[in-house]
């Protein structure tokens, strides 16, 4: 099987060809290599790597810039995604494309099942669901939640150099999710591509947690690794009190049981993943 992976600079880009099953040949490209919001481009790219499934693991995620940077957000996460379905079906290759929990709007109190109706409250929420719909009936489209991994920025690593410079962090405690370990996506993109699958799914991390729990088993987690050399004090403060241009989704959970059934195993939890994590920046950093 040959593979194209679109975005493969960024985290989960990295992690896709970190985990690839052996045999597979991987392609990669960024927005070095191709601009994907370049329809003729996208389409010579693909006709000329002949993949038999692509990818998509790009996106426009600068959420608050979003809201005043919309056509760029539209053209990356909607437009974009368009033009790759259309150069898969030209080639007839599978596109697997990646979406968000930000197509919700968080008014729920249980896991939001693929089904749900989606109501996103900002830009990248829009776009992403614009992508959705643009990627097709043909294509995979997973949604994932509060992604991080070993490569990029992420939560993590902010709050590791924030809990190494400040004597004290306030940390949102009124926004519930789940974490997702970008190699544990990544992963379970590759069996799903493997077995054919096409339509909606969910997938993340097990279990859920605030942002202000998160921070908190980080510190917890980095301290026993010996990553941080003392504990600071971290506050739980409402989204109130942290005001940003996008509006986020109070309770953004995902049903992943359709998932796991096809994976053929639950995920793992994410406070065992963010060991994983941590591990991995004491030995590489």
């Amino acid at each position: 099987m040959k593979a194209l992976i679109v975005g493969a600079g960024g985290q989960l880009g990295h992690a896709l060809v970190a985990t690839a099953p052996e045999g597979v040949e991987i392609i990669t490209c960024d927005q070095d290599t191709v601009d994907i919001t370049d329809p003729a481009r996208v389409a010579a790219f693909v006709a000329e790597v002949a993949p038999d499934v692509i990818f998509n693991a790009a996106a426009y995620t600068a959420v608050d810039k979003a809201e005043s940077d919309v056509s760029t957000a539209q053209a990356v996460n909607a437009d974009a995604v368009g033009y790759l379905a259309a150069a898969a079906k030209a080639t007839g290759a599978r596109l697997v494309h990646v979406s968000t929990d930000f197509v919700f709007d968080g008014s729920a109190t249980t896991p939001y099942a693929p089904e749900a109706p989606a109501s996103p409250l900002g830009v990248y929420g829009r776009t992403k669901r614009a992508g959705e719909e643009a990627a097709g009936l043909d294509a995979l489209v997973v949604r994932t939640a509060w992604l991080y991994g070993p490569v990029g920025g992420n939560f993590v690593r902010t709050m590791l150099r924030l809990m190494a410079a400040h004597p004290q962090l306030r940390v949102v405690g009124d926004q519930t999710g789940c974490p997702t370990y970008a190699p544990a996506l990544a992963s379970a993109l590759w069996s799903l591509a493997a077995q054919g699958t096409t339509g909606l799914y969910h997938f993340s991390d097990g279990g859920q947690a605030s942002w202000y729990d998160f921070a908190v088993a980080i510190q917890d987690e980095a301290l026993a690794a010996g990553l941080l050399q003392k504990a600071v004090p971290i506050l739980p403060i409402p989204t109130s009190d942290y005001p940003t241009p996008a509006q986020r989704p109070a309770y953004s959970v995902l049903d992943c049981t359709k998932t796991y059934a096809l994976l053929g195993h639950p995920a793992t939890p994410w406070r065992d993943n963010l060991t994983l994590m941590i591990e991995e920046i004491r030995k590489n950093g």
